[in-house]
């Protein structure tokens, strides 16, 4: 039934970096004794009386192993940013994302990570896989300005 085990979401990934733990089981006992907890109206009130800087900070925190588990799946799929194709995807990945970025198209509006998803798959599919741009460093370009 879900849970870390089964679904990529950016938080189920920050939760089971932050824990180590990613038995579904024990996620699904969570889930279920979380949905009882939010039936007594007295717990939600203690709830809603956290201060909102302590949730900033646990968000901090959870956003924080999120990109820092992005960051590793690069190194150890060893993503090579010598490469100009690679670099280019990257950056404008985490610019679109981390800057606020927002497109809208008519009734639709794309910000965020749906928007730097797709910056990064179109990039992925518009950008030649051809030899002589794959050889070619950001050191050569920089030389060439």
């Amino acid at each position: 039934i879900g849970g870390p085990a089964n679904t990529t979401y950016g938080e189920n990934t920050g939760v089971v970096g932050m824990t180590r733990i990613a038995s579904v089981s024990v996620i699904r006992n969570a889930a279920l004794f979380a949905i009882g907890l939010s039936f007594m109206g007295k717990f939600t009130a203690i709830i809603s009386t956290i201060p909102k800087p302590v949730l900033g900070g646990m968000a901090i925190l959870l956003y924080g192993v999120i990109a820092s588990n992005g960051l590793k799946v690069l190194i150890e799929k060893q993503v090579d940013f010598h490469q100009v194709r690679n670099l280019i995807i990257a950056s404008s990945m985490l610019v679109l994302g981390l800057g606020g970025a927002v497109l809208k198209l008519g009734p639709v509006t794309l910000s965020g990570t749906a928007l730097c998803a797709l910056a990064g798959v179109l990039l992925n599919l518009i950008l030649p896989h051809e030899e002589k741009f794959q050889d070619q460093k950001v050191e050569e370009l920089i030389g060439e300005v």
